[in-house]
């Protein structure tokens, strides 16, 4: 299983997602490794929650691949309605600062 699909399934067992995008952004940062990606994770159970409290859930949900396999991780959550107000839309990812433990 790649690594995207890995992380797709983990967030999707773990969260009531009405939708759910894993963009694999390895091959604007990285040589052939699965490294870089974005999240876009839309769901009712993010309501009440702050930003933070979002990404530290995102984050435990992946521990494992964030400590032994993934540099960098893009994550933006919303509710429905938010996501509605973004136009579907997220922003694009930052370029990488380098550093990566995996190379």
């Amino acid at each position: 299983m790649s690594m995207q699909q890995q992380i797709q399934e983990k967030i999707s067992n773990a969260i009531a997602c009405k939708h759910l995008n894993v963009i694999n952004e390895s091959h604007m940062h990285s040589a052939g490794t699965e490294s870089h990606f974005k999240v876009i994770v839309v769901s009712e159970g993010f309501t009440g929650k702050r930003l933070l409290q979002r990404h530290r859930e995102i984050n435990e949900i992946l521990k494992d691949e964030l400590a032994n396999h993934i540099h960098a991780l893009a994550i933006h959550t919303y509710t429905p309605d938010e996501y509605t107000e973004q136009g579907g839309e997220a922003p694009d990812s930052p370029n990488c600062m380098g550093g990566s433990k995996l190379a």
